[in-house]
């Protein structure tokens, strides 16, 4: 018995520092943790502020290739890109990555949000989800139909704690009083208290409202801002008074789904994303550890030049034949089993909006914004607005 205890205690240890050796023989990516919590959160931040977000990921890919490590958000993390990347991140199987929001998003929105679940958890809900918001086309009508809430002091309470609370989704996860992130804290806080008997009837998620409103109001503004000559090749034969848009017109709109698909390649709503390591992973020759996120970028494929070229000029000929287009190179709307839930509401409300804006008006860029458009003036926080807003100067077409 003693000399089975004795050759265990011998073989143990070795067992270990053998199974350590192995895991050290693969490396982890070439990067700097950076300074513990921040890293290199407040570069990021910046630079998404400043409308030079697509240059923060290419200087670390001059600098390290287009495999390395970082922290973000007080968490371990490793950058890829490329569309290969973009492949691993959205078809990778639930037991190796599982979606994964940074501390800030997940205390904001909550632990059991849309885009913290995975497998059937996931497919549970989104189904659930997915149908209705097809339905739902502008913010205002969400909040009538979802919660009940309509014109007055009530809803513009909520619509402004809202926008309050998804403010701080990118901050660093720092609760003091002075931060973003405790001010979204609270108004979440306060929008929770506001809806919370009904989001136990309807089962509505915070999230679900964030996407609906997020992404096809910045692609209708960045849209308006890029057609300074609106061709309205797909409503030159207007409806007649009082006749409104059936789902076979919206068909037809193809050329307009090409001008939004366009706008959404040079801005794309979502900057980019992140997953968690479920265990060790082997990617591109590098170790990535359990436990660390994984951060992905939009701009890195859809700004480059091998897959579109002039890739800063807008032309929406790059969409007549998609199957050109290189499999996760256009990934605004994400891919895989999680893309993008409220992908068809977004394109729906796209093209009722554009539509409706072009038959009964036309539109100019106030002198100012011209001025704007040739700086490309977006800040990101974390979702692409113009950063001096949006002078146009609307003229009611006479009815017909």
């Amino acid at each position: 018995m003693n000399i089975f205890l004795a050759i265990s205690l011998f073989l143990i240890p070795i067992f270990f520092l053998l199974k350590k050796g192995r895991r050290s023989s693969k490396r982890l990516p070439p990067g700097l943790l950076g300074i513990p919590l921040i890293g290199q959160s407040l570069g990021l931040l910046r630079a998404m502020r400043a409308n030079t977000a697509e240059k923060w990921p290419e200087q670390r890919i001059r600098k390290y290739g287009p495999i390395s490590k970082l922290s973000l958000f007080g968490n371990p993390t490793v950058f890829i890109s490329g569309p290969a990347a973009n492949k691993f991140v959205f078809t990778s199987d639930s037991s190796a990555l599982s979606s994964h929001q940074t501390q800030s998003p997940r205390k904001i929105l909550g632990e059991r949000n849309i885009l913290e679940l995975s497998g059937e958890d996931h497919k549970r809900v989104r189904g659930a989800i997915v149908l209705p918001l097809t339905k739902i086309l502008a913010f205002d009508i969400i909040c009538s139909l979802l919660f009940g809430l309509e014109q007055g002091a009530r809803k513009d309470r909520f619509v402004t704690c809202f926008q309050e609370m998804i403010e701080g989704v990118w901050s660093i996860p720092i609760n003091l009083p002075f931060t973003r992130y405790n001010g979204s804290l609270k108004a979440s806080a306060k929008v929770r208290n506001m809806v919370k008997e009904l989001i136990r009837e309807k089962g509505v998620e915070l999230r679900v409202l964030l996407l609906a409103k997020t992404l096809s109001l910045a692609c209708l503004v960045a849209a308006m801002r890029t057609m300074k000559k609106q061709t309205g090749r797909d409503s030159q034969k207007r409806k007649p008074s009082g006749e409104f848009l059936k789902w076979e017109d919206l068909a037809k709109m193809k050329y307009t789904w090409r001008v939004a698909m366009e706008t959404l390649r040079i801005h794309p709503p979502v900057f980019g994303g992140f997953r968690k390591a479920l265990k060790d992973i082997e990617y591109g020759g590098y170790l990535i550890p359990k436990g660390w996120q994984i951060f992905w970028v939009s701009p890195m494929t859809q700004m480059d030049t091998s897959i579109f070229p002039e890739p800063s000029k807008f032309d929406p000929s790059r969409f007549e034949n998609q199957a050109s287009v290189p499999p996760y190179s256009f990934v605004a709307f994400g891919g895989g089993p999680r893309i993008c839930p409220g992908y068809e509401f977004a394109r729906i409300e796209t093209l009722v909006a554009i539509h409706y804006i072009i038959i009964h008006f036309t539109w100019k860029l106030c002198a100012e914004t011209w001025k704007l458009c040739a700086d490309n003036s977006f800040s990101r926080d974390p979702m692409p607005v113009p950063t001096q807003g949006l002078p146009i100067q609307l003229v009611p077409k006479k009815p017909f």
